[in-house]
């Protein structure tokens, strides 16, 4: 089986003056605090999630 890619997520800017939407993204991705890193599957709902709110994240991709 192929291993697929990750990227992992870390929230370093507040969400809290926001959009509502956007601040609904973060909490899709599973981020709560600054700080904190998540790591997903590189899939195209994934990145569109990470270029929505690009601007409160970090992205670092991985094998």
């Amino acid at each position: 089986m192929a291993k697929n890619k990750k990227i992992q997520v870390t929230l370093v800017k507040s969400p809290i003056s926001c959009k509502p939407k956007h601040r609904a993204t973060v909490r899709a991705l599973g981020l709560r605090k600054i700080g904190q890193s998540v790591e997903h599957d590189d899939t195209a709902v994934i990145r569109g999630m990470t270029e929505q709110v690009g601007y409160l994240l970090e992205v670092v991709e991985s094998d």
